[in-house]
């Protein structure tokens, strides 16, 4: 490859990488999806896979460091931090190039294009699954979440099929430009096309179509459906707790008594049920009897059953010998309940690095000086709440992100989940809407309501198609680092979707195909190139 042409390669990679990082909030520019890889996917299938990994890498590097950008308003992270999340995912894209750009090779450009949309969604599905760097944040079809017509297949397929799909338009889009290269260079050189590469062309360009059709079809119907049942209201108390103030006992008293306000005047709308953020208590209930008793009488008072969210920090504890079991809850407590009588959930997907640390037992991570900020127990199973005649579960923080993770709690019977989550050491930047995002898929593969209770935003009511019904927000519209009361209406459901039912078939099925498309590349002898388009055949 020649100087001009690694120049033109790297900046078509370049070019990717800015249309995907654009797809996000908070650009939201979710329609470039349909496009934005088919750049890549041109140079990638026609530079072979050393080419094509490095290529793909460069891009996949580029788009975290633009999605992911926030992590540098984290007072613990540092910028290094930043670099080693993006070399670490970017890899993943990088073999996504490496794995087009060898089925191009010993294939043909048409055999690595409809082998993309596959490998893509295998090497998302890995991403989000693998061990304690499992990152399901980010994924492809989570640019979609303001067009709910074209995430309704998650009900039936899961997010994932959402991302397969736009690579597959994209991968057709790519071909439909190899025709036309084709067909101008037929019209030069005064020959004709090998009619098997044309096919296989058009037939992934059909596919597309007839794919994306479909899925808009039936999302166009699942909208339309009116919901039934019996609804019930709720009300949000968005705190806004500066997090320097969250973790010091001289704000215990000044934080409940923020939050036992807010609460006094969520009570004048009548709401079934009041939920306050993740770790809203200033200290354990379980060590810290006042509060307990506090919330006892502040709930007798309401009358309304509350859910609310309280962990140890070890900043309260006097010496390390001391620390008892940490665990990050969230409670449901009734009027009139006793400690015993509480409804408890501990957390189970800790934070990694934040909440505990992986494999500590095996990795030796003081050698390389990483440490945690805390160490938190897991809890142990996923627990539906009974507020009768209704089932809900309760996840914290960036549980929500996990898809199979929330198919468990509705599998077990929550017919809506409560998301409670302290975003504040995000600050003003995109994550929380990035996490606000993500959670509206999970309200359309299982066919619920979805509640997001933020210590600083963004508090909202997700309906089950995937539409942001209500969203807290001050007289300015701002979402973020305000303080108030979202009053809102759910309607719990007992429909268990396609996909709540039978869980991931879709990234399982492209794992399969991928492994296939790669054995038979690796089966086929090398063909020598008789001309620069791939797509004249081999």
């Amino acid at each position: 490859m020649t100087l001009y042409g690694t120049i033109k390669n790297t900046g078509i990679s370049i070019f990717s990488s800015v249309l995907l990082v654009s797809l996000f909030p908070d650009w939201n520019l979710g329609l470039l999806a349909w496009i934005a890889i088919v750049p890549l996917l041109l140079v990638v299938s026609r530079r072979g896979r050393i080419d094509g990994f490095l290529l793909a890498y460069l891009c996949g590097i580029l788009f975290f460091l633009g999605t992911f950008d926030w992590i540098r308003n984290i007072a613990y992270y540092r910028w290094y931090h930043h670099a080693i999340l993006a070399l670490y995912l970017g890899a993943y894209f990088g073999l996504f190039g490496l794995g087009v750009g060898y089925v191009s090779k010993r294939m043909g450009q048409p055999a690595g294009l409809w082998a993309a949309p596959f490998l893509w969604v295998a090497l998302e599905y890995i991403r989000s699954n693998f061990f304690f760097l499992a990152l399901p944040w980010q994924l492809l079809g989570h640019s979609q979440y303001q067009h709910s017509a074209a995430i309704q297949i998650a009900a039936l397929f899961g997010t994932y099929s959402i991302s397969f799909l736009i690579v597959l338009v994209n991968a057709g889009i790519a071909c439909l430009v190899l025709l036309l290269l084709s067909l101008l260079q037929e019209r030069r050189s005064q020959q004709s096309c090998k009619m098997v590469s044309k096919k296989w062309a058009l037939a992934l360009v059909f596919s597309a179509v007839l794919c994306t059709v479909l899925s808009l079809g039936y999302g166009h119907r699942a909208i339309s459906k009116t919901m039934i049942g019996k609804p019930i209201d709720v009300a949000i108390v968005q705190g806004n707790i500066d997090q320097r103030k969250k973790w010091d006992p001289k704000y215990a008293d000044e934080i409940i008594r923020i939050y036992e306000d807010l609460t006094l005047k969520a009570v004048w709308n009548r709401p079934e049920l009041i939920i306050w953020p993740e770790t809203a208590t200033p200290g354990s209930i379980s060590l810290n009897p006042e509060i307990l008793n506090e919330l006892k009488q502040m709930v007798l008072k309401t009358g309304t059953p509350l859910v609310f969210g309280s962990a140890q920090h070890q900043k309260f504890m006097k010496a390390e010998q001391e620390r008892p079991h940490l665990v990050n809850s969230g409670f449901l407590m009734n009027p009139g309940n006793k400690k015993s009588e509480l409804q408890q959930y501990d957390k189970i997907r800790l934070l990694p690095f934040a909440e505990y640390l992986p494999q500590k037992e095996i990795i030796p991570w003081k050698w390389i000086n990483v440490s945690s900020l805390s160490e938190y127990d897991p809890g142990q199973q996923p627990v539906v709440f009974e507020l009768p005649p209704y089932r809900f579960g309760v996840t914290i923080c960036w549980e929500n992100i996990f898809p199979d993770f929330i198919r468990q709690f509705v599998k077990r019977g929550a017919q809506f989940i409560v998301n409670i989550t302290n975003e504040a050491r995000f600050g003003k930047t995109a994550a929380p809407r990035q996490l606000l995002a993500i959670s509206v898929f999970r309200a359309v593969e299982n066919g619920i309501f979805i509640i997001r209770c933020a210590n600083t935003g963004v508090s909202c009511i997700i309906d089950p198609r995937g539409r942001i019904v209500k969203r807290l927000q001050d007289e300015n519209g701002q979402d973020l680092f305000v303080r108030g009361i979202l009053n809102g209406t759910i309607i719990p459901t007992d429909s268990k979707t396609f996909y709540t039912r039978n869980g991931d078939l879709v990234p399982i099925l492209a794992i399969a195909v991928s492994l296939v498309f790669i054995f038979i590349a690796w089966s086929k002898p090398l063909a020598k190139r008789k001309n620069t388009h791939d797509i004249e055949g081999q």
